[in-house]
């Protein structure tokens, strides 16, 4: 590695040290040399446990695996397969009775229930406007999307006949959420006069721009401003609802990011500084302008009695580190291995975070002076505990009080999952979120019965019996353990950034079942999700939900009844997984691109990340493995798609096409690799191959 500095025995890429040297070490008053032996001490006893922890993972899947060739042919035999688990400590006891320990949790996590984001830390833009997503226009939420029922908007500037019914749709939901004494919102025709509404508590203040009200927690501004054009036209000076919205954002430095050097994490961390900071910009040109995006300062409201508060102007902020699996360049060990980023990770997100602990920080984080870390991709409670004890060095490293630092537990790993009770026991005092995700979960869950037999075709798994069961006993078992009040409680993202009217036909299923928080795609959908949050009272929800299933119905593996497809079905299911893979790792390995809007087989616009090519390239091994299909119809739908993607590109300038380049694009031989060498690769995760291919494609560019 060039360009590096020797820190206290470790190669330090120099840019990354500079940065704690010189940024953050000095404003915490932290001595420089002292933290660096302390970081190398902690390296020192936590990375031969992080690979023993992996080593771990390999020995069970091996034992898995080798079950299942012994059982190859016979019918699945489910309580002899849970006696297995339980014997080779898969599975562990349940937990007792216990509730969570955790202290100094924002509002946002533990008694507000709303919509949140996810957003690429490599991507500054993405970023800003992901934390100034706290608040956002419902007019613009409806004018410019198809949530709306009504005739889209006409080209050539504002349309008035679309903006009438933006207008109604507005006037309907304030009569739902902040009803009148009498009458409707659409029959007020004086200028901010006239507003009896029928429950005055609901009342907050008033505000530089128009009055703020509360219902379900979240705020709702309505803008009176009879000089602005949408205003000046309505006969109640109306000029927009705006709705707290994003609750949360997760800047990502895991599954949605490229980042696999020294050179990628300097601009995580910096970006992540800049957040924290509240220093962070963005310029950019649109049309003929330059334009400079930059943090949102808070909401100043004036209540009735005359004092004053001010409402958050910004998201409350997790940063989500890696998991346990992956080593980066950035830092070399004395030994001269690379060092476990997600001990990284911990350091350095930590260290960051910990300017807004101590008041360093323009407008603040947490009011409550914690850190909010998602652990993802953590396999059973005692890679949890793993997670909790490198917490704690973490917080003696910085000199921070125990359980500063709090944890988001992932559940997307089936022995997670299959253990997850005791998962939140190990992080009880820390633990501020779980949630469960489809496609990761189902990735791990193709390649952990990899040698039980085909898998039933993609789209069925979202009616199989774990999957229904997984999504139940997260709930379920998170409430036991009193997470409701204390935590949040997740489910996964809508996919479809362009299709905001089947969101908002479906996505309410997320807090019937008990979710005070939903992952969205954009600021914009944030907006249209938080409607649902003022609909459902979702901690009302929870208190009227069973218990969690049993463990059987999880552990039943969604393997098909014979093979019996035709060859058309066959070739569409290989086609489906193709062209995502395509689609996705041509992005990642060319141009670094983690997380973007990628067009599907159909040609409907999808957020891709990490997790879609885990499952789609497991399920292409898997039916390799299993004679469903052979290579060669394999590599015809790979190079049939890469067409396809190719074409999906053409508008891009900074595109490498695949066809036709089948032995020079780095991008194919990558998407090739994942799914021919995808048994071995460890719990089907995508990211080894895709940092070898990515360090290659930047190692040619030098």
């Amino acid at each position: 590695m060039t360009d590096t500095i020797e820190r206290a025995g470790l190669q330090v890429h120099a840019e990354l040290a500079k940065l704690l040297d010189d940024e953050v070490l000095p404003v915490l008053g932290r001595e420089r040399d002292a933290f660096w032996r302390g970081f190398a001490a902690l390296l020192d006893a936590f990375a031969p446990k992080n690979r023993a922890l992996l080593e771990k993972r390999e020995e069970l899947q091996a034992r898995i695996d080798d079950w299942h060739c012994h059982r190859r042919g016979q019918s699945h035999d489910a309580a002899a397969y849970r006696a297995f688990l339980e014997e080779i400590g898969y599975l562990v006891s349940e937990p007792g009775d216990f509730t969570i320990g955790t202290e100094n949790v924002d509002a946002e996590i533990a008694t507000m229930a709303g919509p949140q984001l996810v957003v690429p830390i490599l991507n500054a833009r993405f970023l800003l406007n992901a934390a100034n997503a706290r608040w956002g226009s419902l007019y613009d939420a409806f004018y410019g999307t198809d949530a709306l029922d009504a005739p889209p908007a006409k080209p050539g500037g504002y349309d008035k006949e679309r903006g009438a019914a933006v207008i109604a749709r507005g006037r309907q939901f304030l009569d739902q959420a902040v009803p009148l004494k009498s009458g409707s919102w659409a029959d007020i025709d004086e200028p901010a006069k006239g507003i009896a509404i029928a429950n005055e508590s609901q009342y907050i203040g008033r505000s530089a721009k128009g009055r703020v009200f509360k219902n379900n927690g979240l705020h709702i501004e309505v803008v009176f401003d009879p000089d602005h054009p949408v205003g000046r036209d309505d006969k109640a000076g109306i000029a927009d609802i705006v709705l707290e919205s994003a609750l949360t954002t997760i800047c990502d430095c895991e599954d949605s990011v490229a980042a696999v050097d020294g050179e990628d994490k300097l601009l995580a961390y910096t970006n992540w500084l800049g957040l924290i900071r509240g220093d962070l910009e963005e310029s950019f040109e649109k049309g003929t302008r330059m334009l400079t995006r930059k943090l949102s300062g808070d909401k100043h409201v004036v209540r009735a009695d005359g004092s004053e508060i001010d409402l958050p102007g910004r998201s409350l902020l997790f940063v989500r580190n890696v998991g346990h699996l992956m080593t980066n360049p950035a830092i070399r060990l004395p030994d001269g291995s690379e060092v476990p980023e997600g001990i990284m990770d911990a350091v350095f997100t930590s260290a960051i975070g910990a300017l807004d602990v101590e008041g360093h920080a323009r407008y603040g984080n947490s009011k409550h002076a914690s850190i909010y870390i998602v652990k993802p991709k953590m396999h059973g409670p005692e890679e949890c505990a793993f997670a909790n004890d490198l917490f704690d060095a973490v917080e003696d490293l910085l000199s921070l009080p125990r359980h500063t630092i709090k944890v988001g537990v992932m559940d997307e790993e089936r022995r997670t999952s299959a253990n997850l009770g005791a998962c939140i026991q190990a992080v009880k005092d820390r633990i501020v979120f779980i949630n469960t995700g489809f496609l990761d979960r189902t990735g791990d869950e193709i390649h952990t019965s990899m040698q039980a037999g085909p898998m039933v075709r993609k789209a069925e798994m979202k009616n199989s019996r774990w999957l229904a069961a997984y999504e139940t006993r997260n709930v379920g078992i998170g409430l036991r353990h009193g997470l409701s009040g204390r935590a949040q409680i997740g489910k996964g993202m809508w996919p479809a950034p362009d299709l905001m009217n089947r969101m908002m036909i479906e996505k309410i299923g997320h807090l019937k079942a008990g979710a005070n928080t939903a992952w969205v795609p954009s600021p914009t959908a944030a907006t249209l999700h938080a409607l649902h949050y003022h609909r459902e009272d979702v901690f009302e929800a929870q208190q009227a939900l069973d218990d969690a299933p049993g463990l059987e119905p999880l552990l039943a593996i969604p393997l098909a009844d014979g093979i019996n497809w035709s060859e058309d079905e066959v070739r569409e299911e290989l086609d489906n997984n193709a062209q995502g893979l395509l689609g996705y790792v041509v992005r990642w390995i060319d141009q670094g691109v983690g997380c973007s809007k990628v067009p599907d087989i159909d040609d409907i616009g999808l957020m891709e990340d990490r997790a879609t090519l885990r499952i789609s390239s497991q399920h292409m091994t898997n039916w390799l493995l299993h004679g469903v299909c052979g290579k060669e119809q394999i590599m015809d739908s790979l190079k049939r798609m890469a067409v396809k993607v190719d074409a999906q590109n053409a508008g891009d300038p900074l595109y490498e096409p695949m066809a036709g380049n089948w032995h020079a694009s780095l991008a194919f031989k990558a998407a090739c690799d994942l799914v021919f060498r995808g048994v071995e690769q460890p719990s089907g995760y995508t990211e080894p191959l895709l940092h070898q291919w990515r360090l290659e494609k930047k190692a040619r560019r030098l």
